[in-house]
């Protein structure tokens, strides 16, 4: 009869706790699908008194996470204490050079050492699992890493941020300004007191540095990412959208072009018939592009206590099961260095709202600045102020008209060379809004 796993877990918050249950309550469908029983014999947290919902009695309280990291009678080492430095970081070293498995779901830890984490695996004859690192409950690293080995990605995208996803779509929906939005979404739990880490995109980038390494073999840097927040969309922009059949969403992208990998975090219209762009509230999406396949996209929960102790449950059985995968699908050797691709290179389509000053000639002078830099209109939008507006302006002056432009594919650097010398023309007022477009 095979000896049980035994697991030793560091951090018991939410998901760590859940993480103990889980292993409790499905303990013989675990053995069955197994084939062997999994068991939890240590743990280790801030506050042993502190009151979690589980049944502790039978299991080793550690002094400190290297105690669990090094016990002998710990398999499977499972870090859930977060952060991209200690003492995450040299518990997961101990327990890999120590030849263990480790399961862990901190993004943040793998985006900064990721690399040198999967090195000591290699050498030490250890695993490293983190499936619940990105997306949850969502299988994205299984589907990149083992399902879609003999596949070539072109391109991975997605919502990575269920807080970024929530504020957009209840602007969308209820013609929320984006502080009116945060502050809802503070106060129902869904954004943290200091938001920033979320709607800056930063999340999405360690998330999206994570899928980059596997869909392309590139070694994990936060770094290489482009980054941009949500906290320029206005609820303009966002009826625009609606009227120009796309929907506002913040992705992150990881594409192959013929310059290299580029990867970039930042609000994108997407046509609303795509798949991802029925992905409403906190739920999180990602698609993968590959050679020879249609379109892949996985849909589901992307944070929350249940959801992750499931992903991290599913890595601890892959470990019962004697499932061994390099980290990050190739050799560390093999992963290939990146850097981050300037993002006056990117090529693409483009939303500008500009607010024109409503005189002769101002339609053309725009037109002439575009058409200087090689831009093709696609489409273009304008409208008229509301009369309390003009009759609300200085001197009886008409408004600034807001104009709305949808370019066909052009450079980067070319619209905002245009739009520098509309701003300099003197032809409209305040700062031009610029969205990048993706296509399906």
């Amino acid at each position: 009869m095979v000896a049980p796993l035994r697991v030793g877990i560091a951090g018991l918050g939410t998901v760590g706790a859940e993480v103990v249950r889980l292993i409790e309550t499905q303990s013989r469908a675990l053995s069955a699908r197994c084939g062997r029983g999994i068991r939890v014999v240590s743990v280790t947290a801030r506050s042993k008194a502190k009151k979690r919902g589980v049944d502790l009695r039978g299991i080793t309280w550690a002094k400190d996470p290297l105690a669990v990291a090094g016990d002998p009678d710990v398999d499977c080492f499972v870090e859930l204490m977060g952060g991209d430095g200690e003492p995450a970081l040299s518990a997961i070293q101990a327990a890999l050079c120590a030849g263990k498995a480790v399961v862990t779901a901190n993004k943040a830890l793998l985006a900064k050492h990721g690399v040198s984490l999967a090195a000591l695996a290699e050498a030490h004859g250890g695993t490293l699992n983190y499936e619940a690192a990105v997306g949850a409950a969502i299988p994205v690293v299984k589907t990149l890493r083992e399902g879609l080995a003999g596949t070539e990605i072109n391109r991975v995208y997605g919502i990575l941020n269920g807080t970024c996803n929530y504020i957009l779509t209840r602007m969308e929906q209820e013609a929320l300004s984006f502080e009116d939005c945060l502050k809802d979404a503070q106060r129902l739990g869904y954004a943290e007191a200091n938001p920033s880490f979320d709607v800056d995109g930063h999340d999405t980038a360690q998330k999206l540095a994570i899928l980059a390494s596997l869909a392309f073999g590139t070694k994990v840097a936060q770094s290489a990412v482009n980054v941009e927040g949500i906290s320029s969309i206005a609820p303009a922009d966002l009826r625009a959208a609606e009227e120009l059949g796309y929907r506002v969403k913040l992705l992150g992208v990881a594409v192959r072009t013929a310059k290299g990998i580029e990867q970039r975090v930042h609000p994108t219209m997407i046509p609303k018939s795509s798949s991802i762009a029925q992905v409403m509230g906190v739920t999180n999406a990602v698609t993968i592009d590959g050679e020879g396949i249609p379109p892949i996209t996985l849909v589901g929960p992307g944070a929350g206590g249940a959801a992750t102790a499931s992903a991290v449950v599913a890595d601890i059985a892959d470990v019962a099961r004697g499932v061994r995968s390099l980290p990050f699908g190739r050799p560390v050797d093999k992963l290939q260095p990146v850097s981050k691709a300037p993002m006056e290179r990117h090529e693409g389509g483009y939303y500008i709202r500009l607010m024109a000053r409503d005189l002769a000639g101002t339609a053309a002078t725009i037109a002439t600045r575009l058409a200087e830099q090689k831009i093709s209109i696609e489409s273009i939008v304008q409208r008229h102020p509301d009369d309390a507006v003009v009759a609300a302006s200085p001197r009886g002056k008409s408004a600034p008209v807001p104009v709305i432009l949808i370019t066909y594919a052009t450079h980067e650097d070319a619209v905002y060379r245009a739009l520098k010398a509309v701003q300099r023309d003197k032809v409209i007022t305040g700062r031009p809004q610029v969205i990048r477009i993706e296509k399906n």
